[in-house]
């Protein structure tokens, strides 16, 4: 295929997922009874924002022509893909970035996001048989010219094992923050609890953290915060919440709640399911520029950053852990 079949199928399957194809339906049907993690809210979240940020015409020919990739690729390379399945579809855009550059690849699915992943790359060789050279799901990932692991902070020292001597990119652990002023409206503190209870907080781009000016009140956040109290009746996020509560009444922890999250004074950047941790700020300046030299932070949210609401938004552009993944296909 050359590079204007790549934009033109891509855009088909983006198509697909806004559809309401049978086949499609039941795929995600199927995505949600293998991990009650991923909810049909959240999986029609996930696949409607990869195809509205991701798989239209002009953002894919826009994103090829900023790479100047070229028509064809005339020495594909062997690209292991390990894929991560924290949250639906998790891995696309690395599955994009290798599809439009040209790349032959060689997929790891997650066991907690597998379903979804494979009947797209399915419905991609229905329509084009020839890709069936081109997407190959394996177990095991060997004989590859280079690789891209996405993992934990302790797989990724499985993966530096195994595949440090080939060129490579690895990821791990990382998380996302919110910085506030006390002024913010209803509105905004509500698109805050979108970033904050989307997906359970199970993404990278999940905020699971915030710094607040001394004397914040935390009244108005825990008001707007309860448009996700429904997320509680959830069995697995309950659990999590319970548990943590527990902890926290057991240990003699101070701790603030709305019924669906609990807000507890830490430094830490990473907080467990169902808990958001928070830590107050003197000077916001000095607060933004530590932040962003910290390798920990995948987003931060604010009015001097990420708008409120958009941490779940990626654009086609924006790189896990900030490293270019096109970049990287090319320079094989």
């Amino acid at each position: 295929m050359n590079l204007q079949q790549r934009v033109e199928i891509l855009e088909k399957l983006g198509n697909y997922i806004l559809s309401d194809n049978t086949e499609w339906k039941q795929a995600k049907e199927r995505a949600a009874l293998e991990n009650t993690w991923f909810t049909p809210e959240f999986i029609e979240l996930a696949s409607q924002s990869i195809a509205h940020s991701f798989l239209s015409k002009p953002t894919l020919s826009a994103f090829a022509s900023k790479y100047q990739l070229p028509d064809h690729n005339s020495s594909p390379k062997k690209l292991g893909i390990v894929m991560a399945g924290n949250i639906p579809l998790v891995g696309f855009h690395d599955f994009l970035c290798c599809f439009i550059s040209g790349h032959i690849q060689y997929i790891k699915a997650s066991s907690k996001d597998q379903v979804l992943i494979k009947h797209l790359s399915q419905k991609l060789m229905e329509w084009d048989t020839s890709l069936s050279k081109k997407i190959f799901f394996a177990d095991m990932l060997k004989g590859c010219d280079a690789y891209i692991a996405t993992g934990s902070n302790n797989s990724s020292r499985y993966f530096e094992q195994y595949f440090g001597k080939y060129p490579h990119i690895i990821r791990k652990n990382r998380t996302s923050i919110a910085v506030l002023g006390g002024k913010e409206t209803k509105e905004e503190l509500e698109k805050l609890a979108a970033d904050v209870y989307q997906y359970f907080g199970l993404g990278c781009r999940n905020v699971t953290k915030i710094y607040v000016p001394e004397q914040y009140d935390f009244v108005p956040l825990l008001e707007a915060f309860k448009k996700f109290n429904y997320l509680a009746d959830h069995h697995k996020y309950k659990n999590n919440y319970d548990y943590q509560l527990a902890v926290l009444i057991i240990n003699k922890r101070y701790y603030m709640t709305n019924g669906s999250i609990i807000l507890y004074e830490d430094k830490s950047f990473f907080s467990p399911i169902s808990q958001l941790n928070y830590e107050f700020y003197s000077d916001e300046s000095c607060l933004m520029d530590e932040l962003r030299l910290n390798s920990d932070i995948q987003c931060i949210v604010g009015k001097k950053a990420i708008p409120f609401g958009q941490g779940q938004n990626p654009a086609i552009t924006d790189f896990a852990d900030g490293v270019d993944t096109m970049k990287f296909l090319l320079s094989l």
